[in-house]
């Protein structure tokens, strides 16, 4: 008799799980790199052995440095750009507020509303104003590629796990 793991019926499961947290991450309304992270480790305990555990360490490593240099190297980016921190707080609460408002897009209407007001309170010029909050998004869009990146790395990974497990 099969196990779970070896069901079409769960791959196909955990692989939705690892696709919602893959749009989790170009739409960041669902913590998706918790859901890919999820999804593997329940594949590898159920799957049990050397080859599950394996796929999810290296998976969980891909996860992990892509989380780290996701807030590292951008974040120093910005900082060499101008961009203050506090125009990246005042962005990020307003466009929490403006996802409700306005639902999906609200959140990087707001965040791009607040950057630019925080930076043209502080610059007192629109061109410069304007400028940093271009760098932000900048910062913001190569964030979400490198946790993207670090994701469909671990998708692989967890992929090639499940054909040969």
């Amino acid at each position: 008799m099969e196990t779970y793991a070896h069901q079409w019926w769960f791959l196909v499961l955990v692989g939705l799980v690892i696709l919602v947290g893959l749009l989790g991450i170009i739409v960041p309304i669902l913590p998706g790199v918790i859901l890919i992270f999820g999804a593997i480790a329940v594949w590898a305990f159920v799957e049990g052995g050397a080859t599950a555990w394996t796929v999810f360490a290296v998976s969980t490593a891909f996860l992990v440095l892509s989380g780290i240099i996701k807030y590292t190297w951008p974040g120093r980016k910005m900082k060499d750009a101008g961009v203050s921190n506090r125009a990246l707080f005042v962005g990020a609460v307003l466009g929490i507020v403006g996802f409700f408002v306005i639902p999906v897009i609200g959140l990087f209407v707001g965040f791009v509303l607040g950057v630019y007001l925080s930076e043209l309170q502080r610059l007192r010029e629109n061109q410069q104003a304007w400028q940093t909050t271009v760098h932000a998004l900048k910062g913001v869009g190569l964030s979400m590629l490198i946790e993207l990146f670090g994701a469909l790395l671990a998708t692989g990974v967890w992929v090639i796990g499940a054909i040969v497990a």
